[in-house]
């Protein structure tokens, strides 16, 4: 019989990180959020948490599905940055641990993770964590950790854990779903369900635009492996992997996980690797120069029967580590002349602060990266007007990434360039819906061009006003360029492709 108030302990760090970006330390508070005890309680209960939706997402499914006694440890969210300062992580998680042994006994435990962080020492803390949690509680209580699709999946995450539940959308709009899923299957666990899991990495490093889950190999694989799920096959997870961190859990990954047929999960994970594998010259991406990119933006602004157009700034994706603040579109277009064009969003707090003390209407000269030490965040100045401030703090958008979520931009400043309007903030994120314009009076939906500084999420929140075809990949440099040979990978394992087109691939003979 299941415990009639089951006892589960919540904890996790949600972060993905880059090994090219710089790493994040505990004194920039603007690019993360901790919550302890009953501040994340509170939070996962909130109308607008500000939490990952797979923690409040398992939160309400566990509440309305029977009695439990929640026990929230420690939750840490450093969004996508470089690697965790080493020192910090250990207090986190010594916190985490000390946390835990003072809860037990507990009768489960639950991950809001991500599954691709780093720190400047360790490699695979999110395998560590899940250790640490498997060392204290014993082999008979569940742990189960929702992750993100470009988590870098170890094997130790695979055998600490009984199920990772990974989201199986891009742009990610079913992170609380999958925490419902998480409490299903702990419910499941906690009257009795062993699980059996099947795992696989490839050698398929794929970059960052080729996996979206709309449409292409990746889409198709993700929803071939949700027809393999029935009574036995109790979840699917198809791990993109994050490229950037440069780790030797890079890969793409396939974890399957019954109810108690380990020769079904290797069945189902040997079928869905060799599918993938078959088509990996799919993964390569086509990416728009910066040159044409210009071009069409510049015809954009001349000539209003064009359709809008939309340029994904790819390269400098602060949801895949980057900084948010290269300025290659932004001078190209105001050397031009573009007219019509809305860029959002660029991080730069300094620029930001300094548009709010100068007040709406004042004119400027503004100077752009004034503050930064990243090669690939060049300085740039023009000419500028305050045409909007906001505090940055808005709902996000309900066909969004950020649906469900309070979204909290820092002061934001609108400055007019004569031709392209700049939304900067403070707090360092990527432009996930028309909300992160709108916040601060820019209407995207006014705009002829719009410069999304995301590399695929923009697309959820996006839709309703750019088709698929009017959307295009910029070729610029920056720190989530998907032209992976411009990166020093020294993390990896060999032959990896495509950076080793000839790399080759076995089933493993279970």
């Amino acid at each position: 019989m299941p415990p009639a108030s089951p006892r589960i302990a919540i904890l996790g760090i949600h972060h993905e990180g880059s090994r090219f970006a710089p790493p994040l330390t505990e004194a920039d508070t603007r690019e993360w959020l901790r919550l302890d005890g009953d501040a994340m309680w509170a939070d996962a209960i909130a109308a607008k948490p500000r939490s990952v939706g797979g923690l409040w997402g398992f939160v309400r499914a566990m509440n309305v599905t029977g009695p439990w006694t929640p026990i929230p440890i420690a939750y840490l969210d450093c969004g996508a940055a470089g690697a965790i300062d080493h020192g910090w992580y250990v207090r986190v998680r010594e916190a985490m641990r000390e946390g835990l042994k003072k809860a037990m006994p507990v009768d489960g435990v639950y991950f809001p993770q991500h599954g691709a962080s780093i720190t400047t020492a360790e490699l695979d803390p999110d395998g560590e964590l899940f250790q640490m949690a498997r060392d204290i509680v014993g082999p008979g209580v569940p742990i189960i950790a929702t992750l993100d699709l470009h988590a870098n999946v170890s094997d130790r995450m695979v055998e600490a854990t009984d199920l990772l539940c990974v989201y199986r959308t891009n742009p990610h709009t079913d992170q609380s779903a999958r925490g419902r899923e998480a409490a299903m299957a702990m419910r499941e666990m906690l009257a009795g369900l062993k699980t059996e899991k099947a795992f696989i990495r490839l050698p398929l490093m794929a970059p960052q635009v080729s996996q979206l889950t709309a449409a292409g190999p990746y889409a198709e694989a993700i929803a071939y492996g949700q027809t393999k799920v029935e009574e036995t096959v109790m979840n699917v997870s198809i791990c993109g992997g994050f490229t950037y961190g440069d780790t030797p859990d890079n890969g793409m990954a396939f974890i399957v996980t019954t109810r108690g047929d380990r020769g079904r999960a290797q069945a189902v994970c040997k079928e869905l690797a060799e599918r993938v594998w078959s088509c990996r010259e799919r993964f390569l991406p086509r990416l728009t120069s910066l040159e044409e990119c210009v071009r069409r933006a510049v015809a954009n602004g001349r000539d209003a029967a064009l359709p809008a157009l939309c340029i994904a700034d790819v390269a400098d994706n602060p949801g895949g580590g980057a900084r948010g603040n290269t300025t290659w579109l932004l001078e190209a277009l105001h050397a031009a002349g573009a007219k019509g064009v809305a860029l959002g969003v660029f991080t730069d707090p300094p620029l930001a602060a300094e548009a709010h003390r100068l007040g709406k209407g004042a004119t400027f000269e503004a100077h752009f990266n004034r503050a930064e030490n990243e090669p690939r965040s060049r300085p740039f100045q023009a000419r500028a007007a305050v045409i909007g401030l906001s505090d940055g703090v808005f709902p996000g958008a309900v066909d969004g990434t950020a649906a469900g979520t309070m979204v909290d931009l820092g002061p934001t400043a609108a400055l007019d360039l004569g031709g392209v309007t700049v939304v900067v903030i403070t707090r360092r994120q990527q432009c996930l819906d028309p909300g992160y314009f709108t916040n601060v009076g820019v209407d995207p939906a006014a705009a002829r061009t719009v410069v999304v500084k995301s590399r695929g999420h923009f697309r959820a929140g996006f839709l309703r006003l750019f088709r698929p075809d009017q959307v295009i990949e910029a070729d610029v440099p920056g720190l989530t360029s998907p032209n992976l040979d411009s990166f020093d990978f020294r993390g990896v394992r060999r032959p990896l492709y495509p950076l080793d087109m000839d790399a080759g691939w076995s089933p493993p003979n279970w």
